[in-house]
């Protein structure tokens, strides 16, 4: 989020400036009309909060550089001034991209604060220790500002939240919430557990995908390059010298034909096809079906399926209290799972018949239709002994287990499946190179 300040007038004359906060200055200035309509003033100049570049110097000493984040050239150079240095230049910073930290940044970031949290090392201590030793520039800046801003007194979930371009959404609103609740360091190592878990399911998941679709696409590659370029100069000797072809070469060459003729098509028919598919994955309406159909995989849909009921009650245990603000918990465990379909499901079905209907936990999650019968059975016996926070570690905790050895045989699957299908190819390529070396030219039969 970035701070806008504004300047306007009443309907009186009067001045009135403010300072709100947006992702782009669209929006600040959408929600800056918004308000000077309701308050009824006149909108004049928005500055966004911006780095400057500045060079000063104190007394006769040798001048130094610095940046500092301000509104307007005129505020770096004041708050200098006032300290005493000598302003020689200040202009804003031209480029001025933070690339969003590395998924083991954070979960860094978050570990080390759970961990000095047991410790009962000061939080303020805790992110000044992180500010001077995280290497990562985006992320030093992030918990630099996020400490400044608590110690001016701002709320703590808006100064994460501020920061959820470079910490994530859910770790921004899950740090956020644990400043207030009674059970920081839990909250921390729940995260931290969630973020390590689903940083080594994606790792596991690019392991056993990336190294079998290269193969596959060098496959591909191979066979196409054989089958346009090298087949043809022998399958097509063999016609000049009047020689019927058999079978399979002839609906080689046939084949290779139409990939040199439409070539250029095929290429532009695929990239067309890569961005409308990348472009389809990024709508809305296309995430929810995607996440829906992924669940009915073979194989891999029913490990993704447990494996999205475990981040959902981990996060669940972190922020369950028995209290009425439960229906917070499930809201934003079910955007924390990282599932579009069961988050869905959960807020436009479980979340209504439980405050519309007065319907159970347990009743509201099975009518969901999202939820494994095993999870829904430790569910209702939890309820039943009235040991619902413990009952949904108990089945993250079993889901975790479960899906880090079935990832194992989703590997060892893929890789003998994609064995099998070079193996298909390999015999093709051989069966038809057999046959062409039978044809014997008409001039020596």
């Amino acid at each position: 989020m970035i701070d806008f300040r504004f300047e306007g007038t009443t309907l009186s004359g009067k001045p009135v400036h403010g300072v709100i906060q947006a992702d782009k200055l669209t929006k600040a200035r959408e929600k800056i009309q918004s308000l000077a309509a309701s308050r009824q003033f006149k909108v004049g100049r928005i500055y966004p909060r911006r780095v400057f570049i500045y060079k000063a110097r104190k007394g006769l000493e040798k001048p130094f550089t610095g940046e500092q984040k301000a509104f307007t050239k005129d505020e770096v150079r004041r708050a200098l001034e006032r300290l005493g240095y000598t302003v020689l230049s200040v202009n804003a910073k031209l480029l001025n991209f933070r690339m969003k930290p590395s998924d083991a940044d954070i979960v860094t970031f978050v570990r080390i604060s759970a961990d000095l949290m047991r410790e009962k090392l000061p939080f303020h201590e805790i992110l000044q220790l992180l500010v001077n030793d995280i290497e990562n520039k985006s992320l030093k800046e992030a918990i630099r500002e996020i400490n400044l801003d608590l110690h001016r007194g701002k709320d703590s979930v808006d100064a994460f939240t501020r920061q959820e371009k470079y910490l994530g959404k859910f770790t921004a609103r899950m740090l956020g919430l644990a400043s207030k609740s009674g059970n920081m360091e839990d909250i921390y190592e729940s995260t931290a557990v969630f973020l390590e878990r689903r940083a080594d399911f994606r790792k596991a998941i690019k392991g056993a995908l990336i190294m079998p679709l290269f193969t596959l696409f060098v496959l591909l590659g191979a066979v196409i390059f054989y089958v346009a370029y090298i087949f043809p100069e022998t399958a097509k000797l063999f016609l000049r010298m009047g020689s019927e072809l058999p079978p399979m070469t002839k609906h080689t060459l046939q084949a290779s034909d139409f990939l040199v003729e439409n070539m250029v098509v095929i290429i532009v028919a695929l990239v067309g096809f890569i961005i409308g598919m990348i472009f389809l994955m990024r709508m809305k309406r296309m995430k929810y079906l995607r996440d829906r159909v992924i669940f009915l995989i073979p194989v891999v849909g029913p490990l993704i399926h447990k494996t999205t009921i475990e981040i959902f009650c981990r996060v669940l245990y972190a922020l369950y209290s028995g209290a009425g603000e439960n229906v917070d918990a499930i809201r934003l465990s079910a955007e924390a799972c990282g599932n579009k379909y069961m988050e869905n499901r959960i807020k436009h079905v479980a979340i209504p018949m439980m405050l519309s209907k007065g319907v159970g936990l347990v009743e509201a999650f099975e009518a969901s239709g999202v939820f494994t019968k095993t999870s829904l059975a430790r569910f209702r016996s939890g309820a039943e002994t009235g040991t619902i926070k413990q009952t949904t570690i108990q089945i993250a905790n079993y889901y975790q287990k479960e899906t880090v050895y079935k990832l194992k045989n989703v590997v060892e699957f893929v890789q003998i499946f994609v064995a099998i299908i070079i193996m298909v190819v390999m015999t093709a390529l051989t069966m038809v190179s057999t046959e062409t070396a039978t044809i014997k030219p008409k001039s020596l039969i």
